[in-house]
């Protein structure tokens, strides 16, 4: 939870990144969201825990702010 905490606030300080991110967010989150518990718009546990291992090469690894940053720079950079 700190990681994401860490994210966020890495994110809030970039205004020109927060239309990418709210972008990606949004692609992120399954149809329907609305119907299931716990009624929040988040990605499935699994495709988190998937790009984690994907990102860092194993699981328990814990998100960097700094990567996170870069990929929503390269994001918005292929807009």
């Amino acid at each position: 939870m700190r990681a994401w905490l860490r994210v966020g606030r890495a994110v809030v300080s970039r205004p020109t990144l927060w239309p990418t991110a709210c972008r990606l967010g949004l692609r992120m989150v399954p149809n329907g969201w609305w119907k299931r518990f716990p009624f929040v718009p988040l990605p499935p546990r699994e495709y988190v825990a998937f790009r984690l291992v994907t990102q860092y090469g194993s699981e328990g690894a814990s998100i960097e702010p700094a990567d996170v940053l870069n990929y929503l720079a390269w994001c918005k950079r292929q807009w």
